[in-house]
């Protein structure tokens, strides 16, 4: 019966051939040209630099003459050229960046002469760290930094697990004692920095 059933298929399948024709066997490359196996690759010359916006004209003979006169000015009148321009075109004023507490390497000039002693700032934001805590009083420290840090249950595990960690930053003299205080009584050891 199966023998049937196949010799049938088989004959449909050449009667649909013949009228349909073979469509598997269309090329589609019809203006495809063959490379030369001796012919040496091309080469390419890459530009020295990238510029996405092309070549660009040459500066008019106005601008090359402005930028002679320029030239030709004392260096006195030349820096006083920028502030002009950006009068003139409305141009925002630089903001000048204040430097004032950061490590810039050689502020001192280099100088030989001693140091001059600053006045440090008093110290008002702190930071509280835990640096450990008695195993047996672990679910206690959880409870504590619970209270004051507002995580979740997952959270203060976490963190407390990663002992020396900070646990608050930014707080003030007295928050911090008081923390401080509650983490020693539950057994646990933390420190401001």
């Amino acid at each position: 019966m199966n023998f049937i059933m196949l010799s049938r298929t088989m004959r449909s399948c050449g009667v649909l051939r013949e009228i349909t024709g073979s469509l598997q066997c269309r090329s589609f490359q019809t203006d495809f040209i063959a490379r030369d196996p001796k012919a040496k690759p091309i080469k390419y010359k890459y530009p020295d630099f990238y510029n996405p916006y092309g070549p660009r004209p040459p500066p008019s003979d106005k601008i090359v003459e402005l930028a002679e006169r320029i030239a030709a000015l004392p260096s006195e009148e030349r820096v006083q050229i920028g502030p002009t321009l950006r009068e003139k075109l409305l141009h925002p004023k630089m903001q000048v960046i204040a430097t004032e507490g950061m490590d810039l390497g050689g502020a001192q000039g280099g100088s030989a002469g001693p140091a001059k002693e600053e006045k440090k700032a008093e110290k008002i934001a702190f930071d509280i760290k835990l640096e450990k805590f008695d195993a047996a009083s672990k679910i206690k420290v959880i409870k504590e930094v619970r209270a004051f840090t507002n995580l979740g249950l997952k959270e203060a595990k976490d963190l407390v697990e990663k002992v020396p960690v900070i646990l608050k930053q930014g707080v003030t003299k007295e928050e911090a004692n008081g923390i401080i205080e509650k983490i020693k009584a539950v057994g646990g050891v933390a420190i401001m920095e």
